[in-house]
């Protein structure tokens, strides 16, 4: 074992300690150290930026160093440092009022720490909802290939990305999966909208074929995000919403990458006119990141039947630091900038007078789609048009590669689903210049353009 003076002699790289995410073991690999942060950009420990075009991990909405935030996270800490939700403090107690505002209807919220177990939140509660309304053979969940839905095991299970469940299977029992509106590559012909409603109707037989009485809820990302930005049409998800209410099963809307502005409505749902779900989860960019914060909205009337006497009707449900009085002060403060600063009304004018000339990459004998809404880009790599063959990861990891030298950090939906790992992601911080979204568009252009 090294002494306190060997350890602090070790320098970054050298030491083994840390166990990054989503790492294959490359003992040659030389990891970035990010050392501050302002805006869009970064600083490594050698002083070279880059320009964070995925948001961190999805969650930076409003950039690195809003000081605004960082003081209402240490002065809520100053005043009260911790205190759990067994009871309650000041700061949840507004933060939960502020997102039933937001969300446009009676909303009870629990909160946790991350979209992950927001998720867990959300079948706990639509379990135990239907066995207390007389439906106790309602357990299962869907939800739709590629899709995201979190790492813990039940999220795991909803999560339909079979790279990301390699050697963690068996499952939680109980969670299907369907179709997605995905109408590049879908097996059925007609317009976008005609393609996405017959996933629609895929579900709706799933629904049918397993017994209504046994399906709990859906489960949907309005906008799949890291399954390859996948965006359909609101036809599609009014249809969802149908679906849901015509056989007694919960609508829950995944908004942990969707939600706070990032498709130029403050929540994705709200693209699609009459959809108002039952069960809301969030995350990320709920603080932009700042601090771990999750939360579970429950519509009112589902809530109430918890409100029932009997044995055991409460929610047993609890999260140590689930609701933090810093964490809710901090989400306070980030939805009050993207207000104060119409943060979504300037996403969707940006995206649509910006981004938009992503586009033109359509041309490229390699670029089979771009997908876009908002900050929110999708570009589908492919060897051919025609067959629509993906193109090989290594060339898609070399795109992304290419551009971080350049600067700019980008993505693609890696570790996803076999085959289909061929996704170019690109999100951007909301607060991003038009500036930083003229970097990125002149480098992924000019990348994608040498291979």
């Amino acid at each position: 074992m090294k002494t306190k003076a060997e350890l602090n002699s070790v320098t970054v790289e050298q030491e083994s300690h840390l166990w990054n995410a989503m790492h294959k073991y490359n003992p040659a690999a030389k990891a970035m150290v990010a050392e501050s942060g302002q805006g869009s950009w970064f600083t490594d420990k050698d002083g070279k930026q880059y320009l964070d075009g995925v948001s961190g991990l999805w969650c930076l909405n409003l950039g690195y160093g809003r000081e605004e935030i960082v003081e209402a996270a240490a002065e809520q800490m100053r005043k009260l440092s911790y205190f759990p939700l067994t009871m309650n403090h000041q700061p949840a107690i507004d933060l939960a009022n502020k997102l039933s505002q937001l969300l446009g209807e009676e909303y009870q919220t629990f909160f946790s720490n991350s979209g992950s177990e927001a998720n867990e939140t959300a079948f706990k509660i639509a379990r135990q909802y239907h066995i207390q309304t007389g439906n106790p053979g309602k357990f299962k969940f869907i939800s739709r290939y590629r899709a995201y839905h979190g790492s813990t095991l039940g999220a795991m299970s909803a999560t339909a990305q079979a790279n990301r469940r390699f050697k963690y299977d068996p499952a939680a029992p109980g969670f299907l999966h369907v179709s997605p509106p995905y109408s590049y590559r879908s097996l059925y012909s007609g317009t976008k909208e005609e393609k996405d409603l017959r996933a629609a109707d895929q579900l709706e037989e799933t629904i049918k074929w397993e017994g209504e009485e046994t399906v709990a809820a859906v489960i949907m990302e309005p906008f799949i995000s890291g399954g390859g930005v996948i965006i359909p049409s609101v036809r599609y998800i009014q249809r969802v919403a149908e679906i849901c209410r015509e056989y007694n099963v919960l609508l829950i809307m995944d908004e942990v990458v969707s939600g706070f502005g990032r498709t130029g409505k403050m929540f994705g749902f709200k693209h699609a006119a009459g959809v108002q779900p039952d069960i809301v989860t969030m995350a990320k960019g709920l603080t932009s990141g700042y601090l771990p914060l999750g939360a579970t909205a429950v519509k009112e009337d589902i809530h109430n039947v918890f409100k029932e006497e009997g044995k055991d009707n409460h929610l047993r449900h609890v999260s140590t630091y689930g609701g933090h009085p810093a964490a809710c002060a901090v989400a306070l403060k980030n939805i009050e900038i993207i207000e104060n600063e119409n943060i979504v009304g300037r996403v969707d004018e940006l995206a649509n007078s910006k981004l938009i000339e992503l586009h033109s990459l359509s041309n490229h004998e390699n670029v089979g789609e771009v997908r876009q809404v908002g900050f929110l880009v999708g570009l589908e790599m492919v060897k051919d048009k025609l067959t629509k063959e993906p193109l090989d990861e290594a060339t898609v990891a070399n795109i992304v590669g290419k551009c971080r030298e350049s600067g700019l950090i980008i993505g693609s939906n890696g570790q996803t689903v076999p085959g289909g790992n061929n996704i170019i992601i690109i999100a951007p911080p909301l607060s991003s210049t038009e500036g930083d979204l003229d970097f990125i568009i002149e480098t992924v252009k000019s990348v994608i353009s040498s291979i």
